[in-house]
């Protein structure tokens, strides 16, 4: 048997070349990422551009070559190699793909806002230091106490460009045991007021704990004393892709009741935060209350 049929010839290096082509795909979107991350573009041009407007080309194209790889492989044998070759290649193009369609059928389900917080009714303030670090950075998003939809927001997101965040932030949640129809709403929970019972300082000290535990970089310490009756803990999360910085402020208040928690997540960058910022309140006030027990 000759080295060409049991490397099914030219079929097999077409198959070859199908998985090439998927694992170029893959690199493309890690490039595309970590070459943000770490400043090699910019992140307009990693996100917007490699992902959104040439990523579908370069995922769907290899795609289409692993399917067409497969069927040439069954045409004739010897099937095993080119089969075996084509199949590996449909399945991380069509992994790469399948993640890519998920991104952006999630970016058009979730509102287009990037400022989250537990009590729009009390704004909460960053500290004059965590606003010179964004500033310092080129943060683009403001800070402010009633932020309001980007009017570009229109053209993905009709009707939505203009409106208060805060409404928009209580539109898209959901109490799972008051609403009757839930999937309607994008979030699965409410972001609310969290209470729990004890001194400021010792929950000010628990609630930087448990933001230094998610990996949090603390801007502010807590700073309360036994006659305190207010302190903010702040502190910024860099995303492991595309090392975007979302900054979060934690105020703590002495209530009769204990402390009463508020937590404001705000991007530095971008139009809509996916969700991110919703989910990390979420998880930090769940852990929180499961800390303090």
């Amino acid at each position: 048997m000759s080295t060409e049929t049991q490397s099914a010839g030219w079929r097999g290096t077409f198959a070859i070349a199908a998985l090439a082509g998927s694992i170029f795909s893959l690199l493309w979107f890690l490039a595309g990422a970590l070459g943000s991350k770490y400043g090699l573009w910019s992140w307009q041009f990693g996100l917007g551009t490699m992902y959104f407007s040439w990523g579908p080309i370069v995922a769907l194209g290899a795609v289409g070559l692993a399917v067409l790889a497969l069927i040439i492989g069954l045409v004739a044998a010897p099937r095993k190699r080119p089969v075996m070759l084509s199949l590996g290649a449909l399945l991380i193009s069509g992994l790469i793909a399948g993640r890519l369609a998920g991104i952006g059928a999630n970016a058009a389900a979730l509102p287009p806002i990037h400022d989250v917080q537990t009590d729009w009714a009390d704004p909460i303030a960053f500290s004059e230091t965590l606003m010179a670090i964004r500033e310092a950075d080129g943060a683009l998003n403001p800070v402010v106490p009633a932020p309001t939809i980007a009017d570009a927001a229109n053209s993905r997101w009709p009707g939505l460009g203009g409106r208060l965040v805060s409404e928009v932030q209580e539109e898209a949640e959901y109490d799972p045991a008051t609403m009757e129809e839930p999937e309607d709403a994008p979030y699965p929970y409410t972001l609310d007021t969290l209470v729990l019972p004890g001194d400021l300082a010792q929950t000010a000290a628990l609630a930087e704990t448990v933001a230094s535990d998610f990996g949090w970089t603390i801007v502010t310490p807590a700073a309360a004393s036994a006659a305190s009756l207010e302190t903010q803990v702040e502190a910024t999360e860099i995303s492991a892709w595309f090392g975007f910085r979302d900054d979060v402020a934690v105020r703590l208040r002495a209530v009769d009741e204990g402390v009463a928690i508020d937590v404001r997540s705000t991007s530095r960058v971008g139009l809509s935060d996916l969700g991110a910022n919703a989910k990390r309140v979420d998880l930090y006030l769940k852990a929180l209350q499961r800390e303090a027990g």
